[in-house]
């Protein structure tokens, strides 16, 4: 048996570590590949994207907002 254990749950509000704007995006699908890796879709507004946990953070980056 194979026991999942994500920092992200669905329905969560994230964002991506590289984006400037860094926008709110919400976990809406956890794909789980047989390696233990974990995909996670993202959506912000119409916009999905798919991202491994390691570019995610719980909190944004204010910093690279105010920075060019």
């Amino acid at each position: 048996m194979m026991v999942i254990q994500n920092e992200y749950e669905f329905g969560d509000i994230v964002y991506l570590k590289t984006d400037r704007e860094q926008l709110p995006r919400i976990v809406v699908c956890i794909l789980c590949y047989k390696t233990g890796e974990l995909l996670h879709k993202l959506v912000s507004g119409t916009i999905a994207s798919d991202h491994y946990d390691y570019e995610i953070s719980k909190e944004a980056n204010v910093l690279m907002t105010t920075t060019n």
